[in-house]
């Protein structure tokens, strides 16, 4: 009986020993996976963290890159005006007009005059060099005390007592006064030799003090006052497309006899841009005039 007696306590005990050992076994589990869990979590946040850093850099380098972008095409649009084009380059998709093709449409009708022709360039701006910012910026020096994007006024107390709104002919133009006293020329050449394209001209803007699309230093040359986008019955020509609209073959024609440069020679054609040239404004300058 006393043997039996005690085999009871003793199996309690047993029971007792290894429970607790198991809560001790389960516990110390647990304590490992949840520390196991939360490094794998600090890890995964560290890691999400760098990957948001690389992703905001992507973005930022690629906004920088798209901005270079556009500042390399403005300064190639006016640079590249300037070179020498070669004569029958594929490329241009030009084609000279033949004499009598030109006769013909002089006398075209008024819906003709804004039908989009291929461009010969090299029949145009002969002897004119386009006004790149350095010689504006010697000329005329800086237009505004603050950089812009949107078209502003002048500010340079110089340049300002320059500028001039006037009626000439069909359009109301502000420029400075020499450049409105050269328009006022070509426009009375216009009424007498083209009747029909002097009632459908039109303008879409001159003086529009800004920089250039794209670009953090380089100006409009709007913004001195020296150019003018046109437009016949109301419509612009298309940028960029090769072609050029008949009436501002015409156009051209009086504008470079005057010394303004023609913007459809630019390396992306601009045909309803006119401005002045290089050698008209250092003209204007040993006159006085500027």
């Amino acid at each position: 009986m006393r043997e039996g007696a005690l085999i009871g306590p003793i199996i309690v005990a047993i029971g007792l020993v290894v429970a607790g050992i198991a809560v001790a076994v389960v516990g110390a589990l647990l304590q490992t996976a949840d520390a196991s869990a939360e490094l794998r979590l600090e890890r995964a946040e560290a890691e999400t963290a760098r990957l948001r850093t690389e992703v905001e850099t992507l973005h930022t380098g690629l906004r920088d890159a798209e901005a270079k972008i556009k500042h390399l095409a403005e300064e190639v649009a006016l640079t590249a005006s300037a070179a020498p084009m070669p004569q029958g380059d594929a490329g241009l998709n030009v084609t000279l007009p033949t004499p009598e093709l030109e006769q013909d449409e002089r006398h075209g009708s008024t819906e003709e005059m804004t039908e989009v022709m291929k461009l010969a360039k090299t029949r145009f701006n002969k002897g004119i060099t386009q006004p790149g910012n350095r010689v504006m910026l010697e000329l005329l020096g800086v237009p505004r005390d603050t950089k812009t994007v949107d078209c502003s006024g002048v500010t340079q107390p110089h340049l300002k007592s320059l500028l001039e709104t006037r009626q000439i002919g069909p359009i109301t133009v502000t420029m400075i006064r020499p450049a409105l006293d050269s328009l006022e020329r070509i426009i009375a050449k216009l009424g007498e030799s083209e009747p029909e394209i002097y009632g459908a001209l039109g303008t879409a803007g001159a003086l529009c003090v800004r920089l250039i699309r794209g670009s953090d230093s380089a100006w409009s040359n709007h913004s001195w006052g020296t150019a003018i986008d046109l437009k016949l019955q109301g419509r612009l020509d298309g940028f960029g497309d090769g072609g050029t609209q008949f009436g501002l073959l015409l156009l051209a024609e009086l504008f470079n006899e005057e010394g303004w440069y023609w913007g459809a020679t630019y390396s992306r054609e601009d045909s309803m841009h006119f401005e002045v040239g290089v050698e008209t404004l250092l003209k204007w300058q040993a006159e006085g005039k500027l």
